[in-house]
């Protein structure tokens, strides 16, 4: 599976500090020092309808840690996967008619259109489930044979009691998730299972459902959690620097699949930091796909709005808080994209070091955009007030958004 293409990231002088980000596991920030080439993993979408503005979010937040690395003169290694066969694209499919596959690539094409022309920097590698299943079953079979699953009907679940660290991803009570793991994709009332939260790692084939070759498992499909960290250990090894989603997936999803990891090696932790964005409302709940109350990125490009005002929407808010999208949030980034680039248009303006200082500064501290596009608006503010005479400014504003937000002026 293909990414999509890189935009150009403009040299800025100097360079930036290390990155302090909020650990979900810790409970507070801790500064990220990766080596020489920063590894990330970034959980991507279950294709079975279009880019939302949650959606877009979220990969907005680990842009900004890219960039913010970047800057740092690093490089960076980044992963995002597709969960391209799972109950809700199979769900999707049955009720519209289309062959799941279909609309898998169809809606992945999509996703791809929109993070382009949202400027999102691509991953090196993005992988789909589907292709990794022969990398799956190995993983699967070698925790059953360990002791650390156990079959169920043809099914295969992993035990939680092999992790001794189970539970210091989210550091939740055991009520808690059960009750997240009924809402999130799992199963703890079956009967039979060791513990409730024991997740599945292997699906027997269901009639009227595809499924692989499972080698001594049977034929089937992989579980959820399973997919993430066959992917993750293929091109990133064990304690890489960042595991990254939406604040939804800190339990189950990453809490299983640090559980998985370091069953399967033995070695702790998975991540070094876990790093969740916040959620995206509309009418006063989350956005979802199962809710359908959904702005798509793809609706927005396709009634005129100019994609780089839908990103400074998103950098309006800080990538952990939890807000509410309105018509009001779009107009008010329309309106200072139109104001930043009348600014950089003129062929002079006030002194700009200090805008690129603080907006390093700002995302430095924790991703704060609210701060950086402050410190913008604050020199775009000045320029039309009573402009300057720095022939250089309005070009380093300019290259400073483009390169540390990801916004093109």
């Amino acid at each position: 599976m293909h990414a999509w293409p890189a935009s150009e990231v403009p040299a800025l002088p100097g360079q930036g500090r290390d990155l302090r980000i909020h650990d979900t596991a810790t409970g507070g920030r801790v500064t990220s020092t990766p080596g020489p080439v920063a590894r990330l993993y970034v959980c991507g979408i279950t294709p079975y309808d279009a880019t939302h503005l949650g959606h877009a979010a979220t990969y907005n937040a680990f842009d900004l840690v890219q960039r913010v690395w970047l800057d740092t003169k690093r490089q960076v290694h980044y992963i995002q996967n597709v969960t391209d066969i799972d109950d809700p694209l199979l769900e999707r499919a049955a009720t519209t008619g289309e062959e799941w596959a279909a609309l898998a690539e169809r809606e992945t094409a999509l996703f791809r259109e929109d993070m382009t022309a949202l400027r999102m920097l691509p991953p090196q590698h993005f992988v789909g489930a589907v292709e990794t299943i022969p990398r799956i079953v190995p993983l699967v079979e070698r925790l059953r044979d360990a002791g650390a699953a156990y079959e169920l009907d043809g099914d295969v679940y992993f035990s939680v009691a092999a992790d001794p660290h189970f539970g210091e991803v989210s550091g939740l009570d055991a009520g808690t998730m059960r009750t997240l793991s009924a809402e999130r994709g799992g199963d703890p009332d079956r009967p039979g299972k060791k513990n409730p939260l024991d997740p599945m790692l292997w699906m027997a084939a269901r009639d009227g459902e595809p499924s692989w070759d499972g080698g001594s498992l049977g034929r089937g499909r992989p579980g959820w959690h399973i997919e993430c960290v066959a992917i993750a250990l293929d091109h990133l090894g064990m304690g890489f620097d960042v595991q990254g989603g939406g604040s939804d997936l800190a339990f189950p999803h990453h809490e299983m699949g640090a559980s998985h990891a370091q069953a399967l090696t033995g070695e702790h932790p998975f991540a070094r930091t876990y790093v969740h964005a916040g959620m995206v409302a509309l009418d006063g709940e989350k956005m979802s796909k199962s809710k359908g109350n959904l702005v798509f990125v793809s609706a927005l490009r396709r009634d005129g709005v100019d994609p780089a005002a839908i990103r400074l929407s998103l950098l309006a808010h800080h990538y952990r808080s939890d807000w509410e999208y309105t018509d009001g949030v779009l107009q008010e980034a329309e309106q200072r994209l139109a104001r930043w680039r009348s600014a950089v248009s003129r062929p002079d303006g006030p002194p700009a070091d200090g805008v690129l200082a603080e907006i390093r500064e700002a995302l430095a501290d924790d991703l704060d955009a609210p701060a950086a596009l402050a410190a913008v608006d604050r020199w775009a503010a000045a320029q039309a007030a009573a402009g300057g005479t720095d022939t250089a400014a309005p070009g380093l504003v300019s290259r400073a958004v483009d390169a540390l937000l990801g916004v093109a002026l």
